[in-house]
């Protein structure tokens, strides 16, 4: 069996699974599960549906990520509510680290195309528990409403079985193809994220999407659950 480092189940600033909110969000989830399995899977569906997918969400400063503003926020991107699943896996006694790849999105609005300026979604965040002596992928990002909305299944998980996203929506149409996976880290490496940011979208776009949110006090002025769903 791997031996597991503790720095998988250690809090960190970002991941600050010791905060009582986290520990109260943890608790409320697992329901009094004790099975690392269950516990897992309850985190999974709390965090997946409780906090609400906002791709226009702040992502430059480490607190953006921080799984106890998350809580407050209840909403996020993918990073913010993989680093939540994270941190709630911590405060259960699982250990935990987050993971990320580049993905191309065939199915958004088309707000957000225009706003990104491409379909490949890079640095996409995911999370890993380590159950039953291997480490487990969960993906949480999308909320049911917001599946629903696009014609996809919400993703599942089991807790023994990687959840990653579906190749193809209801209609058989292609969704979400992974282009690349990048590393795994014990905490959220905002820098890193900035940086392949940068390269992918341009370090203009990355400022001028700052200056809006800074303009908005921490507030974007797009409503992801108000744009026109189209296929690409």
């Amino acid at each position: 069996m791997e031996h597991i480092d503790d720095k998988y189940l250690a809090p960190t600033s970002i991941l600050d699974s010791d905060n009582e909110d986290v520990i109260r969000f943890a608790e409320d989830a697992s329901d009094n599960a004790t099975d690392p399995i269950d516990v897992a899977v309850r985190l999974y569906y709390a965090v997946r549906d409780k906090i609400w997918y906002d791709p226009y969400y702040p992502f430059y400063l480490p607190e953006h990520y921080r799984a106890s503003n998350t809580i407050k926020s209840r909403r996020g991107f993918c990073i913010p509510k993989a680093a939540l699943l994270c941190a709630v896996g911590r405060a259960k006694g699982i250990p935990t680290r987050i993971g990320f790849a580049n993905v191309r999105n065939h199915l958004a609005t088309r707000q957000l195309l225009d706003y990104m300026g491409t379909d490949i979604f890079a640095y996409h965040g995911f999370t890993e528990f380590y159950i039953n002596g291997k480490w487990v992928r969960a993906t949480p990002a999308f909320n049911k409403e917001l599946c629903h909305r696009h014609n996809v299944s919400p993703l599942e998980f089991n807790g023994r079985e990687d959840s990653i996203f579906h190749a193809y929506n209801n209609d058989n149409k292609p969704f979400m193809d992974y282009i690349e996976y990048l590393e795994i880290y014990e905490d959220v490496p905002v820098d890193v994220i900035l940086d392949g940011w940068e390269k992918v979208y341009g370090k203009d776009h990355i400022k001028a999407r700052i200056a809006e949110i800074e303009k908005g006090k921490g507030r974007s002025s797009h409503n992801f659950y108000r744009e026109e769903v189209v296929k690409i």
